[in-house]
């Protein structure tokens, strides 16, 4: 357990590395698109590589997003496994908890933004808008202001922004999926079962790992099913148990090498191409005005907050699940507030909702309120959070007092 520990401190500290990354990066998308040089910041994104062999083409935009993002997905899927079999989540109880706040995190902000924004172009998809919480975004924030509160924390919330990941990621399989092909589905599984079979029969070389990682993202692109999907598979399906002499699980060896990558290059890259919004007084004028926009700032900010700590409330007062060690209900409050912090997710799902409606600026304002609301979340997280960890270290401090007497 002690191992599981310190892979834990080390993840949230990468994490947290990555965060500060992908808000420097968001700020010079920022910067340079709305500078008089902003025409470059869009010719740069919508430069178009291809892949002749394999007749892929796309922008350096929608590389970042089908591509870099894939990683990040496999790290997120390793991370999430470990703690289910071996980390703080293999109590099923408290593992429940994560999870049922994660639905209520979901569920109840695509309530919100579809409400708000029935009938408005682009809203039978752009209800998923605001149902992702940003790990890295979150995590960051949470290390930031959030010190004096108990580890547990960043347990909860390091596993309720993975599991509404994944969710988020299978909403993205089931609602942009245009016409699904059978036969790359079927190649995609088989890659899914030489990886789950090459880990159970312990061959390790990268020889084979490499290519099926990659034939399987090319499978599920073909099939018409977003290919990040194929990195949440992969990571679910990695050995996280070391064997008596091997120093590290497969899993273990994995995120070491490509956490670093994924939180230090991938997720700010993405940033960068897609943190690119015009903020002009149209925009800023609309984003308390529009129906698309409210429904976004709304379902972030009011379905996120609610959605997470209410259903955690609920679960808890049943039975049906543990509160986190050492976390009181305040504690949950201002976590719950910083799930609602949308950034990766939340902008590719504004790219793909919103990309095809006919209505130039909508992608535009959906990721503007994405911006806007994300830190209004971290603003309004960040003073709960300083305020419990006063609270907490008070009551250190008095129980120190006590012994000493």
């Amino acid at each position: 357990m002690t191992q599981v520990r310190s892979e834990l401190t080390r993840y949230l500290r990468t994490e947290t590395a990555g965060g500060t990354l992908l808000l420097i990066a968001a700020a010079v998308a920022l910067l340079w698109v709305n500078s008089p040089f902003g025409g470059s910041y869009v010719t740069m994104t919508e430069t178009v590589l291809s892949v002749e062999p394999l007749h892929l083409e796309s922008t350096l935009a929608d590389w970042t997003e089908d591509g870099l993002l894939a990683v990040f997905f496999f790290v997120a899927g390793l991370e999430l496994k470990r703690e289910l079999v071996v980390g703080e989540l293999a109590d099923r109880r408290r593992a429940a908890l994560p999870i049922i706040a994660a639905v209520g995190g979901v569920v109840t902000p695509a309530l919100i933004a579809a409400a708000v924004g029935f009938g408005v172009p682009g809203m039978e998809r752009g209800w998923a808008i605001p149902v992702a919480t940003d790990i890295a975004f979150a995590l960051a924030v949470l290390a930031l202001t959030g010190s004096r509160v108990p580890a547990s924390a960043r347990i909860f919330l390091l596993s309720l922004a993975v599991v509404d990941d994944l969710m988020a990621i299978i909403l993205i399989a089931v609602l942009f999926t245009a016409a699904l092909s059978v036969l790359w589905l079927l190649v995609a599984a088989a890659c899914f079962a030489g990886w789950a079979l090459a880990q159970h029969r312990r061959i390790s070389t990268p020889f084979l790992y490499l290519p099926l990682a990659l034939v399987s993202w090319y499978a599920l692109h073909e099939a018409g099913i977003h290919p990040t999907m194929a990195g949440v598979a992969l990571g679910l399906l990695t050995r996280v148990r070391p064997d008596q002499g091997e120093e590290t699980a497969p899993a273990t060896h994995l995120e070491h090498i490509l956490q670093p990558i994924s939180a230090g290059l991938c997720v700010p890259l993405f940033a960068l191409f897609a943190s690119g919004v015009p903020l002009d007084t149209t925009v800023f004028g609309e984003l308390f005005t529009d129906r698309l926009a409210l429904a976004v700032i709304l379902g972030m900010l009011i379905g996120k907050t609610v959605g997470i700590f209410g259903i955690s409330w609920v679960a808890i007062r049943l039975g049906i699940a543990k509160r986190p060690m050492g976390l009181g209900y305040r504690d949950m409050f201002a976590l719950s507030v910083l799930g609602a912090i949308g950034f990766t997710v939340s902008l590719l799902m504004a790219e793909l909702a919103l990309a095809d409606i006919g209505v130039g600026s909508a992608v535009e304002l959906a990721k503007a309120a994405v911006l806007v609301t994300s830190m209004a979340a971290s603003l309004a997280g960040s003073a709960l959070l300083l305020r419990r960890g006063r609270a907490h270290q008070a009551r250190r401090d008095a129980r120190t007092l006590q012994r000493e007497e």
